[in-house]
């Protein structure tokens, strides 16, 4: 074996080198990115409970998140995080699109009930093309052996499974919690409201 020669560099009394890492966050900083978007939705919606059901989508794709990764044989990583966080901003928008057309619907003096089977028909459509073709462009990454997309692997992975849980969810669950909630008084239709959807 041949030896291998390795230079020596020494560095002056005066020079120091710290290896760290920037803990820093946006919550160190005083900002909830949960708190801004329930605030940006209570603006948007009216009303303060609403967006708390519309933000029930975040968990919906956890679950999906977690059972795919045991299904897939992976630990939760970092990247894994990062899927989850980039899917929560997907079915927020999914379920925030449903939630306006029940508004919508109730602003037509239906019943809760009928409101929330007619939007969710209305967008079953959309919400399913979204989702199976987001999930269809990233399944051949899931499926990816090499080892450059290893890192981004984790990442597809809760994209995928959690939008596949959270899209089924969102369609069924969401509708339900807005006709229980309207049941025992805490959503009650607005005369004045018009909802403008294009």
């Amino acid at each position: 074996m041949q030896a291998v020669e390795i230079d020596i560099f020494v560095l002056p009394h005066s020079f120091a080198v710290e290896v760290g890492r920037d803990n820093r966050s946006v919550v160190e900083c005083g900002v909830d990115p949960f708190a801004v978007g329930y605030a940006i939705l209570s603006f948007q919606f009216e009303s303060w409970l609403e967006p708390l059901i519309v933000m029930a989508a975040i968990p919906m794709s956890l679950i999906g998140m977690i059972f795919g990764h045991m299904w897939m044989g992976m630990e939760i990583s970092m990247p894994s995080l990062v899927g989850f966080v980039s899917l929560a901003g997907i079915v927020v928008n999914d379920s925030i699109l449903l939630g306006l057309f029940l508004k919508k619907e109730r602003s037509k003096s239906k019943p809760s009930y009928d409101s929330a089977r007619s939007a969710s028909r209305l967008r079953f459509r959309a919400t399913m093309l979204t989702s199976i073709t987001t999930m269809a462009g990233l399944l051949p990454l899931t499926l990816e052996k090499s080892t450059q997309a290893q890192v981004l692997i984790p990442t597809a992975v809760s994209i995928v499974f959690g939008l596949l849980s959270s899209t089924i969810l969102v369609l069924i669950v969401i509708p339900c919690v807005y006709v229980a909630a309207s049941g025992v008084g805490l959503i009650r239709p607005d005369d004045h409201e018009s909802s403008s959807i294009t």
